[in-house]
């Protein structure tokens, strides 16, 4: 692959405004736009609003389009040459809640730089992945007073509570976000300094288990034996999901599990990961999983069915000798191509009710879900995404997977009709969603660095 040099107007503009940049995203993370909590509304209408006149003072058409939830903030520029693509940018500005409070190292709305590193809450997911990309739009515009692309920023405030209200806003508002590509940064690299681009994401079914029994908790020791326990009934149901060598035993769950291309997994093989090293990092003495994978395809690859929480009976202090009335239970499972997250909850509601012992009922509720995403690598857009990563990183990107779920990608796919570039900044243990989640200081450079070559490459490889 010809390696792509940064051209030098755009280079030397990053250079002389980094630290500029980072103080603009300083200001950007002090907003404690929680999406989450009703108290912050106010705050999430203030980070939009920030972004906004952001991108207007760069020169960007701009407007907050309204939700029944938080609001959309949109840039438009497309003063493009004639025959020139357009390029849709997606972000999030809101954040997760940052408790608990006590274990952050500094104030998570306080910015601060440590050891390379831009501690807050959203520095990494999605402020500063978001905001490298107004620079890099900024960088083009200051130096040469237009853009190879049109382009359209939509960034939205809901990503962290399931954009609820995105799939409707893409769908009334199509014609206006016609768009040739998508490009994202919310994701990880695979290590430092090996940029990556991200080929594949699981999908996701939530499900909510109730098992019931008697109509209220029950003395044990007068009941029990005689009354059927909705707490052990419940964890026996639980057993049943997988069998006795970690696969999902769900009947028909795999019908519909498109395999990865052998040459897929192979360049996975070897990709520098070592299993005592997610050992270490996750505080384990072991790892587990379907058999016949290795970790790297077990996390990417494959589907899963875990517990998520377990509720029943007394959990307090001390004892209480009761027999409870209800067991509840909160599944994920992550999903591959081409599994659909309703037929999946639709099949484990079968089973449960199949296998739950006579006095008890099964009620599952669906809570969420998202459908998995594959991309095809190939086109414009990825072919000026690899050349962009290489320019600012200095090697050639590989392709990765993630065990995460970003259902806005299929949405953009499906609706938009455009294909998705994935290519983010993040590092592994980033604590994204929890306490001290930082950004790399170097990432937030390169990437904006990488941002204004995509840009350009992108133009020469699509211009129709």
């Amino acid at each position: 692959m010809t390696v792509t040099p940064i051209p030098a107007d755009l280079l030397a503009w990053c250079d002389a405004n980094d630290a500029r940049a980072r103080e603009e995203l300083f200001a950007l993370l002090r907003i404690p736009s929680v999406s989450a909590r009703t108290e912050h509304a106010g705050d999430c209408a203030t980070a939009a609003q920030f972004l906004a006149d952001a991108l207007a003072r760069i020169g960007f058409t701009t407007s907050i389009e309204p939700t029944p939830g938080h609001p959309i903030v949109l840039g438009e520029w497309r003063g493009a040459p004639a025959g020139a693509p357009t390029l849709l940018i997606y972000g999030h500005y809101d954040v997760q809640p940052a408790e608990p409070l006590a274990l952050w190292t500094s104030p998570p709305f306080a910015p601060t730089l440590r050891d390379g590193r831009i501690y807050a809450r959203g520095a990494v997911d999605d402020k500063g992945q978001l905001y490298l990309h107004i620079k890099a739009l900024e960088a083009h515009l200051a130096t040469r007073g237009t853009l190879p692309v049109n382009v359209i920023v939509l960034a939205e405030g809901e990503e962290e509570v399931g954009s609820e209200n995105l799939d409707a806003f893409l769908d009334r508002e199509r014609t206006r976000l016609a768009c040739d590509a998508v490009v994202i940064s919310d994701s990880t690299m695979f290590a430092p300094g090996i940029p990556s681009i991200l080929s594949s994401l699981r999908g996701m079914a939530y499900l909510e288990i109730t098992v019931r029994g008697a109509s209220g908790d029950l003395h044990s020791g007068m009941y029990g034996g005689a009354v059927v326990n909705p707490a052990m009934a419940l964890a026996r149901m639980l057993s049943t999901m997988h069998d006795a060598q970690g696969r999902i035993a769900i009947p028909g769950f795999h019908d519909d599990v498109r395999p990865f291309p052998d040459h897929v997994r192979a360049q996975m093989r070897t990709l520098p990961f070592r299993d005592e090293q997610l050992m270490h990092e996750v505080g384990v003495t072991a790892l587990g999983g379907e058999p016949g994978y290795t970790t790297l395809e077990r996390l990417w690859t494959r589907p899963t069915c875990e517990v998520n929480g377990l509720l029943s009976g007394y959990t307090g202090e001390g004892a209480k000798t009761v027999l409870p009335a209800v067991g509840m239970a909160k599944v994920s499972f992550r999903l591959v191509p081409d599994q659909d997250p309703q037929r999946i909850a639709a099949l484990v509601e079968q089973h449960l009710v199949q296998v739950a012992p006579a006095g008890v009922s099964v009620a599952v509720a669906y809570l969420h879900g998202g459908r998995p995403w594959r991309a095809d690598l190939q086109g414009p857009i990825i072919d000026a995404g690899r050349a962009a990563l290489q320019a600012a990183f200095g090697r050639e990107p590989v392709v990765t997977g993630e065990g995460g779920s970003i259902p806005v990608v299929g949405d953009f796919e499906r609706i938009l009709g455009a294909p998705v570039l994935l290519m983010g900044f993040g590092l592994p243990g980033e604590n994204a969603h929890a306490p001290d989640e930082w950004m790399s200081e170097e990432n937030f450079r390169l990437g904006m660095r990488a941002a204004a070559v995509l840009y350009e490459e992108y133009g020469k490889r699509a211009s129709r």
